[in-house]
């Protein structure tokens, strides 16, 4: 592998940027490509489609043979909210190979004897956010019903561009976020991203059903999403 080339990924991973490298595997030249990039037309489904599965093959794309291998950011789950339904997703999380995250400011609910290992900051969102920014791989489940604590984060989650952004609630709930949300100066566009209710409707009852249901609904979301924000490969 060229210096440039692991360069490129290393910038790209140290960023928590995707990265695609295409190989030509009959003179070995390779060329790395962002996730969201302006891909050469004739690889552009073959890049996208590695981006979505996160896995590795060789293609045949106009009789030439191409090794693709795909350098994806470790997704994580921030969850607002220590609550009983955050409990049960921890634990899932890990199951299905998500970091994880926890943060609520109030201290009776975010104990280490709730959460065991789990990273939990008993902090606002707004104070802990700007130091540890969300991103494309982040999926942000807002789980409070508190604006005071939900309403910054799933901001700042749309903003970033998350890739699941989900808030608890019933519709009037959320009718009532949406104002909230619109009174703020968040674009319709970006309001409509939103998962509320939350989760697949599979007809959860109980915390860890619902935490089911919101798990099948983040990896849906990871697994379909369209890579976007086009801007130039890397050689």
């Amino acid at each position: 592998m060229k210096s440039s080339t692991l360069q490129a990924i290393n910038a790209a991973r140290a960023a928590r940027r995707a990265a695609v490298v295409v190989t030509d595997l009959s003179d070995g030249a390779s060329e790395v490509f962002l996730e969201g990039a302006s891909f050469p037309p004739e690889w552009d489904n073959l890049i996208v489609e590695a981006l979505r599965s996160g896995r590795a093959g060789v293609a045949a794309v106009e009789g030439r043979s191409l090794f693709v291998n795909v350098h994806l950011p470790p997704p994580r789950i921030v969850a607002i909210g220590a609550v009983h339904i955050s409990q049960a997703l921890a634990e899932l999380a890990a199951v299905a190979g998500f970091d994880m995250t926890i943060i609520d400011p109030r201290t009776a609910f975010a104990t280490a004897e709730r959460f065991g290992a789990i990273e939990l900051l008993a902090e606002w969102p707004e104070d802990i956010l700007p130091s540890r920014p969300l991103d494309r791989y982040t999926a942000l489940a807002a789980l409070t019903h508190d604006p005071k604590i939900d309403d910054y984060p799933i901001r700042a989650a749309l903003e970033a561009g998350c890739f699941y952004v989900g808030a608890l609630g019933s519709r009037k709930t959320h009718a009532a976020r949406v104002e909230r949300l619109e009174q703020a100066g968040v674009p319709a566009d970006a309001i409509g991203r939103i998962k509320a209710p939350i989760g697949l409707n599979i007809g959860a009852a109980s915390p860890a059903e619902i935490a089911i249901a919101i798990l099948a609904e983040i990896i849906e979301s990871l697994r379909r999403r369209d890579p976007s924000g086009r801007e130039g490969g890397a050689k």
